[in-house]
């Protein structure tokens, strides 16, 4: 007879977890997981402190610093936190913010009326996931310090340890993220810092930040921006070409609700739209980007009706016509934002779509008044949208799937599998027809679909929508994934787990493969977000030595391969062939079987960088590419979109 659960279910059988016992028990509820974003997540928490310093007009720089240990330090010239017995504790206020959960100046009380920090956890879970924590508050002519160690617990109490300037004020804090707790890695990556503080330095105008690493290569950047978002916009479009000289800037107050917007039209045919509530990024928008986009749509039809470039049989301008080649930042500031979940994605609040609305409308409309010409060009540009947007509907017709049989038979193309289970499916994209036969013959048929690919697929960064759809393998790929595009896509209808881009490991191969992840990040971006999307890594080097055959990726993975024979073995090297020169038995054992292969997940951990690699390298503008691979050729063949 097995053996049953403890059926006594009494108060031993709840656990209460002390202080921040409960962070480090469950660190993923609090700072989403404990991989390398995690780990930079840490840092956002305390920068976010500082940064509502600067939104209450008390801090003008922060500094952050990567010491050479990878711990982290976090410096700003702000208030400082209070440093006398807080009534509720008992302990000094600096140790209540670092060891008791929802402990802050962003609940009420006056101490801030704008917050990005909205839970108050920020501080003390940082404590919690710590080594070690070391704060330090400049506040009355005195230096007042306190360290935690193991997790948040205090070594001693908060006490004084120097003299400053009387008129100095502001908090220091250096933490050591423990390796028990970050046990992918506890090493900063200064580009992924870089990235976030100089968006922040946008968000925040004139607001000063310093990034230092003083590991082996010490480095410095400094971002402070007069013109705010303006410049964020000036800095997006910089791979493009604008359609006018002046970026539109919009600010506005309205029910202690500030708006911000700043906005350009580019020849491209994609948009780039990023919103923000109280410097939180908030990529399915939400109220404050629907207020602005339904003003922009409102204003630019009015426009075009009075001024007689849309006449009374036309059809009225779309939200989607009019955001081709838009690129636009939207940035509210809010006394109490609700965010729809958990992961604050979407603003909530339904009386920011009006303000919005209210605030951007009037001064668009005015905008339009006073430069004509520029008002002109970008009506035509949207006129123009409108009519490829009628004709891409037409075009889009033909990618609708009708019935397995209709895609299976697709231009005679796509080798579907069996499966109709969308979680076990997976489907190759492979360049080129020999190698789309090799793979085809080599698949396991139950649950691996091989589309082959007739060279290069258009350029959808160059080219509108309606243009991209007459490309037969662009209509082939939307079909065979099932979930539409643009206003029809459905994730919920991917009809396979994995995407799988398998190309040859040279020039050629890398073209192609940006050219699909170029397609995916401005058609099927969803897709991307989720996780579906892989590069197949076709080994480079075989190594024969005896019975055994050692397949390897790279020439460090062959050199490290080599080590570990014993001396005088008799080994030979072979460069591999192709995907196309590769027998069905040769594709499979290296590159399919999924027991042996090696797949990279391509993932968007930055929309905003992702957005500007594309634009650099797949875009109009040829001196931004040029810099693009300048600075980055030593990562050729390992770069994560």
């Amino acid at each position: 007879m097995e053996d049953k659960v403890n059926n006594s279910y009494d108060s031993s059988a709840i656990q209460v977890l002390e202080g921040l016992e409960a962070v480090r028990k469950r660190p993923g509820m609090y700072i989403g997981s404990t991989s390398s974003k995690g780990l930079h997540h840490l840092v956002w928490e305390i920068v976010d402190n500082a940064i509502d310093e600067a939104l209450a007009g008390y801090c003008t720089h922060i500094e952050v610093t990567i010491n050479k240990d990878n711990s982290i330090t976090v410096k700003d010239d702000g208030r400082g936190i209070p440093v006398d017995i807080h009534p509720k504790t008992g302990k000094s206020t600096v140790e209540t913010v670092y060891t008791v959960l929802h402990a802050g100046g962003k609940f009420g009380g006056g101490g801030y009326k704008v917050s990005g920090g909205l839970h108050g956890v920020g501080a003390s879970v940082v404590n919690a996931l710590s080594d070690w924590l070391e704060v330090k508050v400049y506040k009355n002519g005195k230096v007042y310090y306190q360290r935690y160690q193991t997790g948040g617990h205090p070594v001693e109490d908060l006490k004084v340890i120097d003299s400053c300037d009387v008129n100095r004020t502001g908090t220091t804090v250096t933490f050591k993220p423990d390796d028990q707790i970050f046990t992918e890695t506890t090493v900063y990556d200064y580009d992924v810092l870089k990235t976030r503080l100089r968006e922040l330095a946008f968000l925040n105008r004139g607001l000063r930040i310093t990034l230092y690493d003083d590991r082996e290569e010490p480095k410095k950047d400094t971002f402070c921006y007069e013109g705010g978002i303006r410049e964020y916009v000036e800095m997006l479009n910089k791979s493009k070409t604008p359609i006018h000289n002046t970026i539109i800037d919009v600010t506005g107050v309205m029910d202690d609700i500030s708006l911000e917007v700043a906005l350009q039209y580019n020849e491209s045919y994609n948009s780039s739209i990023y919103s923000f509530v109280n410097n939180i990024t908030t990529p399915e928008g939400g109220t404050h980007e629907e207020g602005v986009r339904r003003a922009l749509t409102r204003v630019l039809n009015k426009y075009a009706v009075a001024n007689n470039y849309l006449k009374d049989k036309d059809s009225p301008l779309t939200g989607d016509d009019v955001k081709e080649g838009l690129t636009m930042i939207i940035s509210i500031k809010h006394p109490n934002p609700q965010f729809e979940g958990q992961t604050k994605t979407k603003l909530g609040n339904s009386e920011v779509r009006g303000i919005a609305d209210k605030i951007f409308s009037e001064a668009f409309e005015r905008f339009l008044l006073e430069h004509p010409d520029e008002a002109k060009i970008i009506v035509e540009k949207a006129i123009v949208a409108s009519r490829a947007r009628v004709a891409a509907k037409k075009a889009r017709e033909i990618t609708r799937r009708k019935g397995d049989l209709d895609i299976t038979n697709f231009y005679g193309k796509l080798s579907d599998c069996k499966s109709k289970d969308a979680s076990i499916s997976e489907i190759f994209l492979v360049e080129g027809d020999s190698a789309g036969g090799s793979a085809i013959k080599g698949r396991d048929s139950m649950t691996q679909a091989i589309l082959p690919l007739r060279g290069k697929i258009l350029n959808v960064e160059k080219a509108r929508l309606d243009r991209a759809l007459s490309n037969e393998e662009i209509r082939t790929i939307i079909t065979a994934f099932g979930t539409g595009i643009g206003e029809e896509f459905d994730l919920s209808k991917l009809r396979y787990n994995k995407i799988i881009i398998m190309t040859d490991a040279d020039v050629d191969g890398s073209h192609i493969r940006v050219l699909l992840l170029t397609l995916f990040y401005r058609f099927f971006k969803p897709i991307v977000e989720a996780g579906h999307v892989y590069a197949a890594q076709p080994p480079l080097f075989v190594i024969k030595h005896g019975k055994t055959i050692k397949y390897v990726l790279n020439e460090q993975e062959r050199d490290e391969y080599l080590k570990t024979l014993a001396p005088n073995t008799k080994y030979e090297i072979a460069r591999m062939k192709g995907l196309g020169e590769m027998d069905a038995e040769e594709l499979n054992e290296t590159t399919m079987d999924i027991n042996k292969r090696v797949l990279r997940q391509i993932t968007i951990d930055d929309a905003v960088a992702a957005d500007e690699v594309f634009s650099q390298l797949m875009g109009e503008e040829v001196a931004p590419r040029r810099e693009f691979i300048e600075n980055n050729a030593t990562y050729v063949g390992n770069l994560d979109i």
